[in-house]
């Protein structure tokens, strides 16, 4: 069961919550619900762009056993930035952005061990996607050593789409994957630029792989055929810091 700090349960309290400007993560909603307050609450969640599921009210009911109204959302525990925003702001102040994306990145300590290596390495933003990521709990923020209250993260509805913008605002793309032909020490990883993880099961998305300007892979000589992902965004980042450090 989900710390219930983070939790907001029934209709006009989330209704309320929303009309507050609260961050609010994800909302679960009982599949069939109607009703007035709730076409109120729906069109609250439209506006907005909200991600929010609809589930069997077994799910509801296993996350708190408090009176939900069939309704129950996660608060966020930051507030997550806006790339279009922050990309012409770190060109302005003259710095080369340096992003990591996570596409479908699930596990909330990985995503939070990323972070920390991303904040040492001087990584300007992390882009994970409204769906199919990690969420941002406790665990994540404790994971993170206190990375997520430092380095932006900008959640992003679609990522193929941000990535074509980043790549639109001359931001270099390097997915990192087994099925790269190339070592990652052989790739510049300097100038502005995104690195890409994919997630723990099936890695980066064929569309990613076709959008991404280098594929990256780390050699492994054990019988174990791959680092976790956490590890490998560690080597990567700080391959970025080694090779920056040479101009």
């Amino acid at each position: 069961m989900e710390n219930k700090e983070q939790l907001i349960f029934g209709i006009r309290p989330l209704i309320e919550a929303i009309k507050a400007g609260k961050e609010i993560d994800k909302i679960l909603i009982k599949k069939g619900l109607g009703g007035e307050l709730f076409r109120e609450l729906s069109e609250l969640i439209h506006q907005q762009a909200i991600p929010f599921q609809y589930v069997p009210m077994e799910k509801l009911n296993r996350i708190t056993t408090k009176n939900h109204q069939g309704v129950v959302s996660y608060m966020s525990m930051l507030e997550y930035q806006e790339i279009e925003k922050l990309i012409p702001m770190l060109y302005e102040a003259g710095t080369d952005p340096f992003i990591m994306v996570l596409d479908r990145l699930t596990d909330v300590r990985n995503f939070g061990s990323i972070a920390r290596s991303a904040e040492c390495a001087g990584v300007n933003a992390i882009i994970i996607s409204e769906n199919g990521s990690a969420r941002i709990n406790a665990d994540a923020m404790k994971t993170s050593a206190g990375a997520l209250n430092i380095i932006p993260v900008c959640r992003v509805k679609n990522i193929n789409q941000c990535i074509r913008f980043l790549k639109e605002s001359g931001i270099t793309i390097v997915a990192a994957t087994e099925k790269a032909s190339e070592n990652y020490w052989d790739i510049s990883l300097k100038g502005p630029l995104a690195i890409v993880m994919g997630s723990e099961e099936d890695g980066i998305s064929e569309q990613i792989l076709k959008l991404a300007d280098s594929l990256a892979k780390i050699p492994v000589n054990g019988k174990i055929e791959s680092l976790n992902v956490s590890n490998a965004a560690a080597v990567l980042l700080f391959e970025s810091v080694r090779q920056r450090r040479l101009d």
